[in-house]
């Protein structure tokens, strides 16, 4: 049955801005998902270890301003730096039960000097090895006050059965040129992960899925107020405007003729599982391939610089 892939989305809430807790979360539903013979299992964005909801309710604009140094500052003691090996225990159980994973993580990246962060897309295959992270190209108007713009490194897709497959993070999936750098590259299963919020995947996940004739598995979290721990720093500051909802869902999966599969789940924590049958696919190619017998590269064609960027190149 290569044909047939189990996906599983995680629409659960992370332990806000506590990574240690939340990787032993990620664990715990990597183990529950496996029970359910889930092959890939997709987790939303920045959710290790959470999305910087302060920005929008503690003057994040503001220059110089103490709240934000030390919002920052927790913040990047809690993101993940890869080559110290901080993913390896994820790795190893995606290993242990031949299970892909996408995961949505705050990268604090050594090869940028270690100190600024980045909106990553982790894959990791079922192999255990990480094979692409993709770095957030343009974060979104406040993110931009706590996140580093990335680089096209990521803009990579993966086999997994018969499926190809890549992914996006939240308002990336608007920008048409790095959709179409993972349709030329033959992707067929679209992964959108988003911080959370039906007004997010309502209308774009079935868009991607009828553009692309791709699947299209759009993968939330869930955030209150009620999630935040105690010992967050100046959780009174941020509780005096947060809404009690930050973050409502919306995980949904749309099939390769832009229909639901699965419709918007909202307000509801846990894993939700499908399964997918590659082809359907082919059948819906047969009428539209944006980048096959449906497209005209001698009239438009796309350029994808790939390289790591880094501002240093140390030679010798």
């Amino acid at each position: 049955m290569e044909n047939m892939l189990k996906v599983a989305m995680a629409q659960i809430a992370p332990v806000w801005l506590d990574k240690v807790a939340t990787l032993e979360k990620i664990k715990e539903t990597i183990r529950e998902a496996a029970s359910e013979k889930a092959e890939l299992l997709v987790f939303g964005e920045a959710f290790l270890p959470g999305y910087p909801f302060w920005l929008a309710h503690t003057e994040g604009a503001a220059w110089d301003l103490k709240v934000n140094k030390e919002l920052h500052a927790h913040y990047a003691r809690n993101s993940i730096q890869i080559e110290t090996g901080e993913l390896d225990a994820i790795c190893q159980l995606a290993k242990e039960h031949k299970m892909a994973i996408y995961l949505g993580m705050m990268e604090r990246a050594k090869d940028r000097g270690g100190h600024s962060l980045y909106c990553s897309l982790v894959y990791i295959d079922q192999e255990g090895v990480i094979q692409s992270v993709h770095r957030k190209l343009q974060p979104t108007y406040d993110e931009r006050l706590t996140w580093a713009p990335g680089d096209g490194n990521g803009l990579q897709v993966h086999p997994l059965k018969q499926f190809t497959v890549g992914g996006l993070n939240c308002w990336e999936n608007w920008m048409p040129l790095p959709r179409t750098a993972l349709y030329g590259q033959g992707e067929n299963l679209h992964v959108a992960v988003w911080p959370g919020g039906l007004h997010n995947t309502k209308d774009i996940t079935r868009f991607i899925a009828r553009e692309s004739r791709s699947y299209v598995i759009s993968v939330s979290s869930l955030m209150k107020t009620s999630d935040f721990p105690k010992e967050t720093p100046h959780l009174d500051k941020i509780l005096e405007k947060a809404p009690a909802v930050l973050a409502d869902g919306g995980s949904a999966i749309a099939g390769p003729d832009g229909e639901w599969i699965i419709e918007p789940v909202v307000d509801k924590e846990g894993l939700i599982y499908a399964e997918l049958d590659f082809n359907r696919v082919y059948e819906e190619r047969q009428n539209f391939d944006p980048v096959g017998h449906y497209s005209r590269p001698d009239v438009t064609k796309l350029t994808v610089n790939r390289e790591r960027q880094s501002t240093i190149e140390i030679k010798g």
